[in-house]
């Protein structure tokens, strides 16, 4: 589903992601773990289509066709989904209407019928409800007022409602207490699909002990050090990072390095 060869990315000339080899197959959920400031978040970022990095070289292979020639909005019509590390408030927008425009619009450009308002607030409110998210969010200004735990259940309602294929994580368990982390991976297990993949950002095995990714890639100064299966999460979080070779590592990404 998703092949990125020997990809160079950097922001304001300063290089972040140095040449990075990745295979996604179809139907697999592979995690991104790593030191802050490696590049993890820019790895999402430029998946997305997010502004302010430049791709130097390389290729991103999405179904076949060349990501980076797609804008934004043609990558959310074809299944792209990123849930943010940090969701943005949007004042005077209710939940609903901003989810029912987002879902309807992706229909549309596959070519099928717009939800009804009736059929939408059942879909919205089962899913809340699968969340453990109190109906009264729908009604109220996306993430205005919201707590952390509460802005990350709100992006996996998004998740639920578009049923995307390339499911991008930049640290969706960040700032979860234990519930709120089980509430979500609940969720994220059961979107899991043949046809759907994830790729799932996160500095902790908690997440992923509850997800069991079929692949665990270690991220360091903008490069891919090292893969294995699920058990290498469980042996970064024993161990740490000083085991593969990486002492005290640069921050080369502003935003994690922020975060």
């Amino acid at each position: 589903m998703l092949e990125i060869k020997n990809l160079h990315v950097s922001a304001n000339d300063q290089p972040i992601l140095r040449g990075i080899d990745l295979s996604l197959p179809e139907g697999e959920v592979h995690a991104i773990m790593g030191p802050n400031g490696s590049g993890k978040s820019t790895l999402s970022g430029v998946l997305a289509g997010r502004e302010g990095y430049s791709v130097d070289s390389g290729s991103i292979t999405y179904d076949g066709e060349d990501l980076l020639a797609m804008p934004v909005e043609e990558r959310a019509h074809r299944g792209l989904f990123l849930a943010f590390q940090y969701p943005v408030e949007i004042p005077g927008v209710t939940n609903l209407h901003m989810l029912r425009l987002s879902l309807n619009a992706v229909r549309e450009a596959r070519g099928e019928e717009p939800v009804s308002a009736v059929e939408f607030l059942k879909l919205a409110k089962r899913h809340a409800a699968d969340l453990k998210m109190k109906e009264e969010f729908l009604y109220r200004a996306v993430n205005e007022g919201f707590s952390g735990g509460e802005k990350k259940r709100n992006e996996m309602l998004q998740l639920l409602l578009l049923q995307p294929r390339l499911c991008i994580l930049d640290e969706t368990d960040s700032g979860l207490d234990i519930d709120a982390l089980q509430t979500i991976a609940a969720g994220l297990n059961a979107c899991r699909a043949p046809n759907r993949s994830m790729l799932v950002v996160t500095h902790y095995q908690r997440l992923l002990g509850l997800l069991v990714p079929d692949r665990v890639h270690v991220l360091a100064n903008g490069r891919l050090i090292r893969s294995g299966d699920a058990d290498l999460a469980h042996e970064l979080e024993a161990k740490g990072y000083g085991w593969l070779g990486i002492d005290d590592p640069a921050p080369v990404d502003p935003v994690e390095a922020a975060g």
